[in-house]
């Protein structure tokens, strides 16, 4: 299997607490936040989570995340064009990013595997 669907969308801003705010607005709770600008939004109802993510610098992007439930067994049909191998991350998973025909940014986000630490922050 390639991926497992949908499991997020990663939204950048330049204001953390305004962005939070419009998605508590909208029936989002927060789970978690850092300590530096991001978090963590789901809805009660269920569906894929937000996280938003404070950035001051560059374009701002959003972009959906999707499950990958092996990254080393990870076989799509179609070569991705990535931006960026598995790599892991601070917040527990390995993170690839590929880009779609348009150049769109998707992350693909699985399990860190046996014997992998995670990034620090």
């Amino acid at each position: 299997m390639a991926t497992e669907g949908i499991e997020g969308f990663h939204v950048t801003t330049r204001n953390y607490g305004a962005t939070a705010a419009f998605w508590s607005s909208l029936g989002f709770a927060n789970v978690f936040e850092t300590d530096h600008g991001s978090g963590q939004w789901v809805h009660p109802a269920g569906g894929p989570y937000i996280l938003i993510v404070e950035r001051h610098e560059g374009e701002l992007a959003t972009y959906p995340v999707l499950r990958v439930a092996d990254s080393t067994a990870f076989a799509p049909d179609r070569e991705p064009d990535f931006a960026q191998p598995f790599t892991a991350r601070h917040w527990g998973v390995v993170e690839a990013l590929v880009r779609d025909p348009d150049g769109r940014t998707v992350s693909l986000e699985a399990p860190l595997p046996d014997g992998v630490a995670a990034s620090d922050a």
